[in-house]
């Protein structure tokens, strides 16, 4: 079964169809970009005959997928920051009327000051959070030198993460399912803590 998902995902398309869904997921956290990433390493592993011993065939190349996703994270993370930044009052408004995002739009604003940006890289794993500090940091108007590194090191992180999971999965648990599922738990485990770190103290 994953010699064909191997085969599918040789294509050079595979690395647009990563792209388009990591940087739209910003706008829509329920889009699996996550596990299309972990499938997309699996499937590299499968492919090239790691998991599988034999001879390899055309796959996606790690550190182009790792770059396609990292990228695609971070000009998401700029759409909605800048068109939080000219969201006006209406925007505003919204935010205000939220306690989760009044609250996110003070931490973030306190971990920015502070020089500190590890609030920002561990929301890229939580659900949603990536979306809450992108769009908080717009609405804030926070400088975008502060916050555009911080947003590049969480992509590449990420992305480096998802990648690792799908690939490493496969070559220890086979390219199989049960290898997948184990990678996606391991990455949902990941926003998990994340989001209960974000919770439970300020991120310096």
């Amino acid at each position: 079964m994953f010699e064909s998902v191997g085969a599918l995902a040789g294509g050079p398309w595979i690395y647009a169809v990563v792209a388009v869904s990591v940087l739209l997921d910003v706008f829509l956290p329920v889009l699996p970009s996550g596990v299309l990433v972990i499938t997309a390493g699996t499937a590299a592993a499968a492919g090239s005959g790691a998991a599988t011993g034999r001879v390899p065939h055309e796959v996606p190349d790690i550190l182009a997928l790792i770059l396609s996703a990292a990228t695609a994270s971070v000009l998401g993370d700029l759409v909605a920051y800048r068109l939080a930044w000219r969201g006006g009052e209406r925007l505003d408004r919204a935010i205000a009327r939220s306690r989760r995002l009044t609250t996110a739009q003070e931490r973030l604003g306190e971990a920015l000051a502070r020089g500190g940006g590890a609030l920002v890289v561990l929301a890229r794993f939580a659900p949603a959070g990536r979306s809450v500090v992108s769009f908080c940091a717009g609405a804030a108007h926070r400088r975008a030198r502060d916050f555009l590194p911080w947003s590049a090191l969480a992509g590449l992180s990420w992305a480096a993460y998802s990648v690792a999971l799908g690939y490493y999965g496969a070559q220890w648990l086979g390219a199989t399912w049960l290898a997948t599922g184990v990678s996606v738990t391991a990455l949902f485990a990941a926003g998990a803590a994340a989001g209960y770190l974000m919770r439970r103290r300020p991120v310096s």
